[in-house]
């Protein structure tokens, strides 16, 4: 059986993923033209990386005229659990607390962010048990 493809983005694959959840379906053209302030990429490579995210089963498209118009399929928070679920295996040893703790160490947290972590960190005090 086939391996489900994976829900971790590759940078190009999130840059295009961040169009469309921002603009909603879009053409090509409109893709590139929302893309070229920051990251001016060709036609073609957009729609390689449309395709491949096509292929994977992240968007699909319809045809309006000659243009084929592209929608998400992934959910952005799908995409971001999954990130996550990529960083705390590959970097913190699947450990929620330290990735955590770096976070707070490298990061420069105002006082808004440190009072939502706050709420958050008390919304969820009873401990999280593996398996249940």
């Amino acid at each position: 059986m086939p391996r489900r493809p994976s829900t971790t983005l590759t940078e190009a694959e999130l840059r295009v993923m961040q169009v469309l959840w921002k603009q909603g379906p879009s053409t090509v053209a409109e893709v590139v033209e929302r893309l070229a302030p920051e990251v001016p990429l060709a036609y073609t490579t957009v729609l390689t990386t449309l395709r491949i995210l096509e292929e994977k089963g992240h968007i699909d498209h319809t045809k309006q005229g000659r243009a084929h118009r592209y929608h998400t399929l992934l959910d952005r928070g799908e995409a971001r659990r999954s990130a996550l679920r990529f960083m705390l295996d590959r970097f913190f040893d699947n450990s929620p607390s330290l990735m955590m703790v770096k976070l707070m160490e490298e990061g420069d947290l105002d006082l808004e962010e440190i009072r939502r972590l706050r709420e958050a960190l008390a919304r969820d005090e009873e401990p999280k048990v593996k398996g249940s």
